[in-house]
């Protein structure tokens, strides 16, 4: 289950820095993209977690959440049009 969780996590976050990066094509988020891989990979909570902003810990440096948040922000709104199924399936299985 967990392997699942975590792969399905991954390419959500991997779909939303995609689509951040069409519309900021001047900025690097591959060192963003690393390091959200790497903290999904080593979630505590992955078998019982919804959203990380739902979560009790943060395992984010404060920097990188703010990144996070902000590609989260501009690209949420966008997978709609972008992957819907994908946004469905995420925000039932969260």
């Amino acid at each position: 289950m967990s392997a699942q969780k975590i792969e399905k996590e991954i390419k959500i976050i991997n779909t939303m820095i995609d689509i951040y990066k069409k519309g900021h094509p001047n900025e690097d988020v591959e060192s963003l993209r690393d390091y959200a891989v790497k903290r999904i990979e080593k979630c505590p909570r992955i078998e019982t977690k919804t959203f990380c902003s739902r979560c009790d810990i943060h395992c984010y440096q404060k920097v990188m959440r703010d990144q996070i948040k902000q590609v989260m922000r501009y690209s949420g709104p966008r997978l709609i049009w972008h992957h819907p199924i994908q946004l469905i399936k995420h925000i039932l299985g969260g």
